[in-house]
């Protein structure tokens, strides 16, 4: 019987702190991507409150609204606060929400200082988190995850933060952003490679679940080499980060693991994500 946790600890591990990464590394090395006398350290800032905001606020939406479709009845992933029943459903709602407006607040301030530009921008990057999961049809449940999380957590939230520096984009931020990109898509990969049995079973037709378990791991696969690639482009031998993941690829395609046996996957994931963006950026600023 799993263990029912406190009213505080629900709300963090609802936030899924594994995922955060995601928000953070490509801020992190974006920043890193342009000379650092062109660095600005508050926008920097900025703009890493503004990704985890979003990140946040995405993974409460999420949980709010696979909650009420009855998609996380049957998970085998972490805690659900809304599938729970332990927090009322509008309150996760609200929580979304909140974390959506502080993205929103500290984005338009960014844009005053820089370009308005950057408003709808903004603006659409809440509209996919709230969308993926939430609405009468949401894009998560038909496939489309990974083109929206490599479009946002990728190009946007990287090529964004360099932009930010001093308006400008060198070349190996958007290599940066592939790399970045595809980190992300991996960690979401492995969570829906997790989940592929039971979002069948509820009807949600996320890439893995259209391609079944084995195709999807091999999917998994183009993500790792879509890091080599952009690592590879954007620093001499950078494509060597890649090779960090052959502990989880072995797990993926040399196993048959399913479900529960493949929860340690999200965990790998998330720190050789954590690992390369150290590493990435250990090697931008010692150039």
């Amino acid at each position: 019987m799993r263990h029912t946790p406190g009213p505080v600890r629900r709300w963090v591990l609802a936030a899924r702190a594994r995922t955060l990464p995601a928000a953070i590394v490509p801020v992190v090395v974006g920043a890193l991507s342009v000379r650092p006398t062109e660095m600005n350290l508050t926008r920097t800032i900025g703009a890493a409150v503004v990704a985890l905001a979003l990140q946040i606020g995405t993974n409460y939406a999420n949980d709010y609204s696979d909650g009420i479709k009855g998609t996380d009845e049957n998970r085998v992933g972490p805690f659900r606060l809304t599938a729970s029943g332990l927090v009322k459903k509008n309150l996760v709602r609200t929580m979304a929400f909140a974390w959506f407006l502080v993205a929103a607040i500290v984005g338009l301030m960014l844009a005053i200082s820089t370009t308005l530009w950057l408003i709808p921008i903004g603006i659409s990057a809440v509209l996919a988190g709230w969308f993926y999961t939430g609405g009468p049809k949401p894009y998560g449940y038909f496939g489309f995850g990974e083109l929206f999380v490599m479009i946002y957590f990728g190009f946007v939230a990287t090529v964004g933060t360099a932009f930010l520096q001093n308006q400008h984009v060198p070349t190996r931020a958007w290599w940066l952003a592939l790399m970045c990109g595809s980190m992300a898509c991996a960690l979401l990969e492995s969570n829906n490679l997790r989940d592929v049995t039971g979002d069948i079973e509820a009807g949600k037709k996320t890439l893995a679940a259209r391609l079944g378990r084995a195709r999807a791991s091999w999917l998994y696969v183009a993500c790792v080499l879509g890091v080599a690639v952009g690592a590879g482009g954007a620093l001499k031998f950078g494509f060597l980060f890649g090779l960090l993941y052959l502990v989880p690829l072995h797990r993926l395609v040399f196993t048959n693991f399913q479900g529960r046996a493949l929860l340690p996957l999200l965990q790998i994931t998330s720190h050789i994500q954590l690992t390369i963006g150290a590493g990435i950026s250990v090697v931008l600023l010692v150039q």
